[in-house]
């Protein structure tokens, strides 16, 4: 480190020995059983070894001046850490490539001479590690190094002062395009009626930025505050706020999701930059302007990748055994002001989008979350049409599923028939995709129910009921165990409807068949086929039950998503506007067509998808030679009838109870999987992280020894009391 220092040039401005620096304060690479170097260490090492050498301090200081003075700053505050305007997937597109090969450096540029400095991606996590008054220290020692006669040491400092001043008018020109964008308007139309904060807050930075020139050429004392331009942006991210709210039932899509997350980081980073440049009012009262001065300091030294300074008194130094350089820290740390706290957050935020800023986990999380929000939030209300309150609406559950559980058994049917065909294997595919969208399609469409397509939906409403709770004080276990039980009743009943119905229409069509025909419709070879299917132990039933279950909770979500996209392009009103459809059915049968288009896009998308998920994959397992195929409840319970008939009902007792068990055990993996890959997708996109599911099992255990009947067959009249006079309320 002090050779280093001692090779520094004040008047160059080759990167390579401040790279070299920062190398020596980098923690080394360790294998997991070695001990980590401490970074805060390497920084007192070389706040007391510039202390104790003045004018290697202030070499340093005029070296990185030097640095300053030969780059452009504004990039670095207005695009580091800020998504680009170039949509979702081209910026996708752009840091996947670049995470193979990066881009061109320039030494024209802060940020390319920032990606030299720190050029791990992990630097942004051993520079949080020091702590805040070691940098400060460290900068505070280069700042007050003594300035040679002929030296001018306020250069960095108007230096970094006009990169922030650009970079806030740059940002402030792109929040006004971004809010004047077509597809935010169109969210949001209401703005049209005032004007737009996006605009004003524009011709408001021009007239601070305009005031601040002056200022800094001594025309007046001091500017104005930044106040009511705060406002304006405050006004900007409320309009923001309400175009997320109103997404939530309006629908959103990639586009502007992507928007909103890129205006509202825009808006955040403008806030923080007017922060560090305002003038507080004790600055009015300096004989020559000079503003934020010990803050532009930090900043100068903060753009070139290692952070700021303070007031901070150094610690003493001692050699250690082996003869290195220690740093005694028994003084106790200043306090550090506000706008200190500010520079270093911005440091380590711009350090840290640096280093991240080719990750594409990043990008899909910021832009993804929102998204999967109001995809959830539409997948939700569909799943409160699949919960009964009470006896009456099992009864209607029990209907549904039946009529449900009554085409399914033709279904199966027209499966083996699809398979006497033996067409090649794509074609085959896409037959049995047809016969699973268009049987799921016709069930969606006459009301009734599949079983295994509840739950992507029910955890969705679930995962909601939670996060309607954070608003309060605390989360009320024994109304979400009334849910849960009301979502575990209306379950059971929907299988039963389903297996109780698809088991004696599959065992009707086959005698019919025998009895028309003459002879069954399988073999006994395929009927042994057909159970071997289903076996729980012998065979992959129950993974291909699982890949059924994540199958299930991808047409939830394409269900929500398609219901997202009905309210957000307005399908309704786009049916309705076809000419020749209102000549061909009139407006009434129009309007008609397109309210139910817009309430059922999702519904029918969603089951003509799981259509094809389900026929397609077991031709993709064989094509690709892998163990991948699907099992669902119905068919299977259909498929057992089919092959007990095809065996003349000749089964031994084993064979019996070994089919029952595996339809029972497929049935309990697709609903658990879909369950459960639904309610934590729906959990993450709220961001909830529940925690007490002990209570919930204790409530529920309550509610089964108030009522075991009514725990099952649901109350006659109206839902059911809690049994206990104080709700159990526990944080999540």
């Amino acid at each position: 480190m002090l050779a280093t220092l001692e090779r520094i040039d004040p008047n160059s401005d080759n990167i390579d020995l401040l790279v070299e620096l920062v190398c020596h304060l980098r923690p080394r690479q360790r294998w997991v059983w070695q001990t980590v170097d401490d970074p805060a260490q390497s920084v007192r090492t070389l706040t007391q070894l510039l202390k104790g050498n003045p004018d290697q301090a202030w070499a340093l200081r005029r070296y990185i001046t030097t640095l300053l003075e030969k780059r452009r700053h504004t990039s670095l505050y207005s695009d580091i850490g800020i998504l680009s305007n170039d949509g979702f997937v081209t910026e996708l597109k752009s840091r996947i490539t670049y995470r193979i090969l990066p881009p061109a450096l320039e030494d024209l540029y802060l940020s390319d001479a920032l990606d030299q400095v720190l050029y791990r991606q992990d630097d942004y996590e051993w520079i949080r590690a020091v702590p805040d008054t070691d940098w400060m220290a460290l900068f505070h020692v280069i700042e007050s190094a003594p300035v040679p006669a002929d030296a001018n040491p306020g250069r960095a400092r108007v230096v970094t002062l006009k990169g922030l001043l650009d970079a806030i008018r740059t940002l402030s020109c792109r929040v006004c395009a971004l809010g004047l964008e077509p597809r935010l308007v169109h969210s949001y139309s209401q703005i049209e009626n005032f004007d737009s904060p996006f605009l004003m807050q524009n011709i408001e930075v021009n007239r601070y930025l305009d005031e601040y020139a002056r200022y800094l050429n001594g025309d007046i004392p001091r500017p104005d505050d930044a106040r009511h331009l705060l406002v304006m942006l405050d006004q900007c991210e409320d309009v923001v706020l309400k175009i997320r709210r109103l997404a939530l039932s309006s629908g959103t899509s990639i586009a502007l999701t992507y928007l909103l997350v890129a205006l509202q980081q825009s808006i955040d980073r403008l806030q923080k930059l007017l922060f560090l440049v305002d003038v507080p009012e004790v600055d009015a009262t300096a004989d020559t302007p000079d503003p934020t001065a010990a803050t532009q300091d930090v900043l100068s030294a903060m753009a070139t990748g290692t952070p700021q300074l303070a007031d901070a008194a150094a610690a003493p130094v001692t050699l250690t055994p082996q003869g290195n350089i220690a740093v005694v820290t028994d003084q106790p740390a200043p306090e550090l002001t506000l706008r200190e706290r500010a520079v270093i957050e911005l440091a380590e935020e711009l350090i840290e989008a640096h280093n991240t800023k080719y990750q594409v986990t990043n990008l899909v999380r910021d832009n993804v979350d929102l998204l999967a929000r109001n995809v959830t939030e539409n997948a939700s209300r569909t799943g409160e049409h699949y919960i009964a309150e009470d006896r009456k609406g099992l009864r209607k559950m029990l209907w549904s599923s039946s009529g449900a559980g009554f085409i399914v058994g033709f279904m199966a049917l027209l499966k083996i028939l699809l398979g006497y065909l033996h067409s090649p294997p794509l074609v085959q595919a896409f037959l049995f995709s047809m016969n699973y969208s268009f049987g799921f399609v016709l069930i969606h469409m006459l009301h009734f129910t599949v079983a295994t397509k509840q739950p992507a939906m029910t955890a969705q409403r679930i995962a909601a009921s939670l996060h309607r709770s954070e608003t309060g004080r605390g989360l009320d276990v024994d109304r979400l165990a009334e849910l849960v039980n009301k979502v575990f009743r209306t379950q059971m009943v929907a299988v039963l409807g389903n297996v109780l119905v698809a088991f004696p229409v599959a065992w009707a069509i086959a005698e019919s068949v025998r009895w028309y025909r003459g002879e069954h419709l399988v073999d006994p070879i395929k009927a042994l086929h057909l159970l071997n299917e289903i076996d729980p132990v012998n065979s992959l039933a129950l993974f291909y039950a699982a890949v059924a279950g994540v199958w299930l909770f991808v047409a939830g979500l394409v269900s929500g998503y398609y219901d997202n996209k009905a309210l957000y392009t307005r399908m309704g009103q786009r049916v309705q506007q076809l000419r020749g459809l209102r000549t061909l059915l009139g407006p009434e049968r129009l309007a008609r067509l397109g309210g139910y288009v817009e309430n059922n896009l999702g519904g029918l998308m969603g089951n003509f998808f799981f259509g094809i998920l389900l026929g397609t994959t077991g031709t993709v397992g064989f094509l690709l030679g892998l163990p991948i195929d699907i099992r669902h409840i119905t068919f299977s319970a259909a498929n057992f009838a089919t092959a007990l008939v095809a065996l003349d009902y000749q089964m031994t007792v084993p064979q019996i109870i070994n089919a029952t068990a595996g339809v029972l055990l497929i049935g309990t993996i697709n609903l658990l999987v879909s369950f459960g890959l639904a309610l934590w997708v729906a959990l993450r996109a709220r961001k909830i992280r529940f925690k007490r599911g002990i209570l919930l099992v204790q409530a529920l255990g309550r509610r089964f020894a108030y009522s075991p009947v009514e725990f099952f067959l649901g109350p006659k009249h109206r839902q059911l009391a809690p049994p206990d006079t104080d709700p159990v309320r526990g944080p999540k």
